[in-house]
């Protein structure tokens, strides 16, 4: 006797919790990526200063900027009404941005410079920078740092995303990270 499999959920408004860890883990994941910088850096004088800070606008501009303006609008969620997705920016864009198309949502993946891989630069770039930095001043903290960065993308990848965020989105049958992940079906 085969038993049936039960499909998820999908959710016009994320509970309220979601969106914050969505948050808390994006903002720790930056805040501590530009501060791992700034101390890999601190031997070199102002130059990790000035990397540290760069990648801390780079960051917070690519996930609360660009997003909203540039894929938000063309997601399920922006036109949905009392709706919140699993980061809430679908509030922030209908403030700042026109409307775009659903058919468009897929082009967050095309191109060396889409959306999807900024995104993915600003969760990897402190992890790659820091592991130079321990090379050449070792130190507990800055291990410290880079593992809590590893273990932040390891929680976004495996629970975050699959669990707790595309799982249950309206927008994974047109989203090109869903079907990656394998999530339409479930």
């Amino acid at each position: 006797m085969a038993v049936a499999q039960r499909k998820a959920q999908l959710y016009k408004r994320y509970p309220a919790s979601t969106p914050w860890i969505y948050n808390l883990t994006t903002g720790l994941h930056f805040g501590l990526g530009s501060a791992g910088i700034l101390i890999a850096y601190a031997f070199a004088g102002w130059v990790g200063t000035v990397l540290g800070t760069l990648y801390f606008v780079f960051a917070f501009g690519e996930m609360y900027v660009l997003m909203p303006l540039k894929v938000c609008p063309n997601c399920v969620y922006y036109a949905l009404k009392d709706s919140v997705c699993v980061s809430g920016l679908n509030a922030l864009s209908q403030r700042i941005a026109r409307p775009g198309a659903v058919a468009a949502f897929g082009k967050r993946a095309q191109g060396i410079l889409c959306p999807n891989n900024l995104y993915m630069a600003s969760l990897l770039l402190p992890i790659l920078a820091v592991i130079p930095g321990l090379v050449f001043d070792f130190s507990v903290l800055l291990l410290s740092i880079l593992i809590a960065l590893v273990a932040l993308l390891v929680f976004r990848f495996f629970v975050i995303f699959p669990k707790l965020g595309c799982l249950h989105c309206r927008a994974k049958f047109v989203c090109p990270q869903a079907g990656s992940m394998g999530v339409r079906e479930r």
